[in-house]
């Protein structure tokens, strides 16, 4: 550095005035001495000149080459430089040299820094390019599912055309969206799998079987980077829809089962200390699929004992619905008989108890028609109820009437005996009670018709149709009023007919003389025959065909008369018409209640 510079042109001078001189010298002593002639010496330095001129020029196009090189080398480096510049996008950079001189060396060795610089930055953003889009690919071949995809970042070639910032701010953004489309899959892998683990723990199978064969990597235990590609997500999805359907189908037949165990035992009445095993299952039946979350609430192995145990009470149901069916047709005939209502006939009853020995017919709906008998019967007996105070009213009063016509028809009912005063009183309200037959049947008749309008059947009592009952009480009630009239109107042409005698009497003393020989008219007992000791004896003689006077003939048909009223209002409440059409009501078990 510190020594002194000399021009290339007077090195070259220096050169040939000292090595080249001595050198011509020394060829030109040589010549001498030898005798060399002067042509030969003119030819010899000819061709050293010639040979001086082409090293020269070898040398300068050494030269040239070297300064192309170098000019090449420095437009090189100011196209990089500006290349990096482009590709960097950066538009300023500190150490950047604006404006050059010099030699070309010079030049080049100011450019070098910050090409270096420049160089520096590209490999640090070519790394950065890489991480980025390795992390996009491996997230890209992990949705897409590529298990075999290799996370070397020396595979990964960034776009050599664009390294800016800002293209490397798109490339961090695309993978932030992957980020969180990878994080929103493995929720969903989550999800899916929790799901099975839940469906699974209530039908009481493997969760990890199921989730394996779906895809090894889901296994927690596999170790494996979980595959979350979209056909993942679809199987899972179809695994977890397989899943809740067979959840349905094992709550549907649970709560089938359940159903039929509570009707089991309602209908065999099986105590609460025994229903106890399978409440399990019985409280399934209100449930929907949604609400069941359990875990081995709907295994197979309930599945199995539920249905074991609805076939044993089957077993036992066909022992004991005899026994239910016999309870429920006392409880229908008792509210049959406390309301004198149609009672199912007996044949019918032991034609169904042959049907559930046989099993032709299904007891629960057997059962359930009972049920529903009963209910109607029920029903009909508390519609009925206002009408059956009223009949057994009429009933009483009807009762009472009879004996107060037995009562008039004594002749001994005002003589003093035992017992008597308390006749006497009966006698009275019986009278009263009589009184008020004709509106209390009239009342009854009117209810009983609405009923019947109302219930489009007629009202039955004691197989006997009521209004019957009433129109012929009515009618026999009528002819016994006509029947008294006449009597009245009888008894006074016998009176009128005795006044005669009377006077013929008076009229004709030895004739009535010859008549009561042997007492007079007021005589005693044993002198005379009293009107009612005619009487008497005419009853005697109710079966001659002999008929003395007008007074016994009209007696015996007035007695007569009497006894076939009577026997009539004995019979009436159990008499069929056959010409009523309320009469021909046919009792049937399906439905002696319905309208």
């Amino acid at each position: 550095m510190g020594s002194v510079q000399v021009p290339l042109g007077i090195r070259s001078s220096a050169l040939l005035e000292t090595s080249c001189g001595y050198l011509l010298q020394e060829l030109q002593m040589i010549w001498d001495e030898v005798g060399e002639d002067q042509f030969e010496r003119e030819k010899v330095l000819v061709d050293i000149e010639q040979e001086c001129l082409e090293v020269y020029r070898r040398k300068v196009d050494n030269a040239n080459i070297s300064r192309a090189r170098l000019h090449q080398e420095l437009a090189d480096s100011e196209a990089e430089f500006t290349h990096l510049l482009l590709l960097l996008d950066e538009r300023s950079l500190p150490g950047r040299p604006e404006k050059m001189a010099g030699t070309l060396k010079e030049q080049l060795e100011s450019i070098a820094p910050a090409l270096r610089e420049m160089r520096i930055r590209k490999e640090e953003r070519v790394k950065q390019f890489r991480a980025v889009q390795g992390q996009i690919q491996k997230i890209s071949a992990e949705i897409a599912g590529q298990s075999e995809y290799n996370d070397s970042l020396s595979n990964v070639l960034p776009n050599g055309n664009d390294l800016s910032l800002k293209k490397l701010e798109e490339f961090q953004n695309e993978l932030q969206r992957l980020q969180n489309e990878k994080i929103e899959r493995l929720q969903k892998v989550e999800n899916y799998t929790s799901m099975i683990r839940s469906l699974a723990a209530t039908l009481g199978t493997d969760s990890s079987l199921i989730i394996t064969k779906v895809h090894p990597s889901l296994n927690e235990l596999s170790g494996l980077s979980k595959n979350i590609s979209d056909s993942i997500l679809e199987k899972l999805d179809s695994t977890v829809q397989s899943l809740e359907a067979d959840k349905r189908i094992r709550l549907e037949k649970l709560q089938q089962l359940g159903k039929a165990l509570t009707n089991l035992w309602n209908l065999m009445d099986t105590p609460q200390k025994d229903r106890v095993m399978f409440s399990n299952v019985t409280a399934l039946i209100s449930l929907s699929s949604e609400d069941i979350s359990i875990p081995g609430s709907l295994t197979l192995d309930i599945i199995q004992q539920a249905g074991t145990e609805v076939r044993r009470l089957d077993q036992l149901k066909a022992s004991k619905m005899k026994e239910l069916f016999l309870r429920k047709q006392i409880e229908l005939e008792e509210i049959c008989k406390r309301s004198h209502m149609e009672i199912p006939t007996r044949p019918e009853m032991e034609n169904i108890i042959k049907l559930m020995n046989s099993g032709e017919i299904d007891h629960a709906d057997l059962l359930a028609s009972m049920d529903k008998q009963i209910s109607q019967a029920q029903e009909e007996a508390s519609s009925r109820k206002a009408i059956m105070e009223k009949v057994e009213k009429w009933i009483l009063a009807r009762d009472e009437e009879r004996w107060l016509e037995e009562y008039s028809r004594d002749d001994n009912r005002y003589s003093v005996s035992r017992g008597a005063h308390k006749n006497l009183r009966r006698a009275e309200r019986a009278r009263v009670m009589v009184n008020k037959i004709p509106a209390l049947v009239d009342m009854l008749i009117a209810k009983t018709k609405s009923w019947e309008e109302e219930r489009k059947k007629p009202f039955v009592y004691d197989e006997v149709p009521l209004l019957a009952m009433l129109e012929e009480y009515n009618f026999q009630r009528k002819e016994r009023d006509e029947e008294k009239q006449r009597q009245r109107e009888k008894k006074k042409a016998p009176n009128q007919v005795s006044v005669g005698q009377e006077n013929l009497f008076v009229l004709r003393p030895s004739t009535s003389s010859k008549r009561i020989s042997g007492g007079s008219i007021n005589g005693g007992f044993n002198k005379a025959t009293p009107l009612n000791r005619k009487f008497s004896l005419g009853i005697q003689q109710l079966g001659s065909t002999t008929i003395n006077t007008p007074q016994q003939s009209i007696y015996l048909l007035k007695e007569a008369k009497k006894e076939h009223h009577r026997k009539i209002l004995t019979h009436s409440r159990f008499a069929f018409h056959p010409g009523d059409d309320s009469a021909s009501v046919v009792s049937s078990f399906s439905g002696p209640f319905s309208p």
